[in-house]
């Protein structure tokens, strides 16, 4: 899948994690699944290879899902300017002070998703779709919802996707 003019929202792994054990389980929720596929088919959402990576760590339905269903919509990270954007977006981290040592540490973990999505937004103006929320005051994290307001990325959570989505199943 190429970036497409309609293409606006980028999923978070919490998103799908949370959405399969959760909100719409597969063995009951399909309509959910199956309308997720449709509205990446047409070009509306995806997400990201890093994203993928993650999921398919396991060997739930999910995992299954991601490796096999959903796996074209899964974009790549590694152009270049994707990671220009990336090494922004650790360095802003780098000089937080707000964030401990072990918050950034893990930020800049080369498995961890959430730089990359957030340098994929970034590069192609897409909305972010997490259940993360902005924390002022954290400490222990680096959400990507704090990175977002930083880079005037916007951020929106899965029930507001579907909404605007005017999603129905």
């Amino acid at each position: 899948m190429s970036i497409s003019k309609s293409l606006k929202y980028v999923m978070d792994s919490n998103v799908l994690i949370s959405a399969s054990r959760l909100h719409y389980p597969f063995d009951f929720a399909m309509p959910f699944w199956n309308g997720l596929l449709q509205y990446a088919e047409q070009g509306f959402i995806c997400s990201i290879d890093k994203v993928q990576d993650e999921l398919v760590q396991g060997t739930d339905e999910l995992a299954k899902w991601a490796k096999k269903t959903f796996s074209p919509y899964f974009l790549e990270t590694d152009t270049a300017e994707i990671f220009a954007n990336y090494q922004i977006i650790i360095n802003w981290a780098r000089i937080q002070t707000q964030y401990n040592n072990n918050a950034k540490k893990e930020f800049y973990e080369l498995d961890n998703a959430d730089p990359w999505l957030i340098s994929f937004a970034y590069t192609h103006k897409l909305t972010i779709v997490t259940h993360e929320v902005f924390d002022p005051y954290i400490k222990k994290k680096i959400p990507i919802p704090n990175v977002c307001r930083a880079f005037g990325i916007q951020y929106i959570n899965l029930y507001q996707m579907l909404r605007d989505l005017k999603f129905n199943f």
